[in-house]
């Protein structure tokens, strides 16, 4: 079973190579609409995202800011399950609880990488 979780995790690690800093505004788009997006990722919520026009963000996870220098992976990672690195985390592992797909998380990542 963790074999398969492993290979799982790696697999859609290595697709990130696609989204890297070259992603498609289409791509960009999507992962802008399911931050946003109440019945998504509702990112909104819990993190106000710095140099974007966001209305309204919550305060309960850290500021989203720099996330241009941060590595596709640890993204995808910090999204798919975030216990991983901080196993006291209020994020939901939104990958690994089935609440957003792998190519859901790759869009977020692509927007996250737009956020200075």
């Amino acid at each position: 079973m963790k074999l398969a979780k492993s290979l799982l995790i790696a697999s859609a690690i290595s697709g990130l190579m696609a989204i890297s800093s070259f992603a498609g505004d289409d791509l960009v788009k999507q992962g802008e609409k399911i931050f946003m997006t109440k019945n998504l990722g509702n990112c909104l919520a819990c993190h106000a995202a710095n140099g974007k026009n966001v209305d309204g963000p919550g305060s309960m996870g850290p500021k989203l800011q720099a996330l241009q220098y941060w590595p596709d992976e640890a993204l995808y990672q910090k999204i798919y399950d975030p216990y991983t690195t901080n196993p006291i985390s209020a994020m939901p592992a939104f990958g690994k609880n089935g609440w957003l797909s792998d190519s859901q998380i790759k869009a977020v990542v692509a927007y996250l990488k737009t956020i200075k």
